[in-house]
């Protein structure tokens, strides 16, 4: 049913969430695979190098935010790899997932920025009104 899974990560506890329903997911079909998809937008990468100063630390703060996520799906014995990609969270998500023939995005309902959210519209929004693929929205 779903081999192919997308899972939006951002290091917030729903996106761990995400992770735990995504790996009982693969662990269902068998020989599910997982992409963890981390988008580095422009404003965010900005403010990681003027609060870190130093390109590597900003690196470890980025892998920090998802060693939880790589744990949870180490744990549950799940095939995963990671794909950075950069640009605007919700537009970026929609385009990798459906270039790449997503059978699922499962994603956190919030994020790490919630003024963004409030102001223009949720990345969980976006990413289920535009993939071409099922969309699991996780609370």
């Amino acid at each position: 049913m779903y081999k192919k899974i997308l899972v939006a990560a951002d290091g917030s506890e729903h996106s761990i969430r995400t992770a735990e329903r995504a790996a009982e997911l693969a662990n269902l079909q068998g020989d599910g695979e997982i992409t963890i998809v981390y988008v580095i937008d422009g404003e965010q990468s900005k403010s990681d190098v003027l609060s870190e100063g130093d390109q590597v630390l900003v690196e470890q703060r980025r892998q920090r935010r998802l060693k939880p996520i790589e744990e949870i799906l180490q744990e549950k014995n799940a095939s995963y790899q990671i794909n950075i990609q950069h640009g605007e969270p919700g537009p970026t998500i929609v385009k990798y997932a459906n270039e790449n023939n997503f059978d699922l995005v499962v994603i956190g309902s919030r994020g790490l920025n919630t003024l963004q959210e409030m102001v223009l519209g949720s990345v969980s929004h976006k990413v289920a009104k535009r993939a071409k693929c099922p969309v699991m929205i996780v609370k």
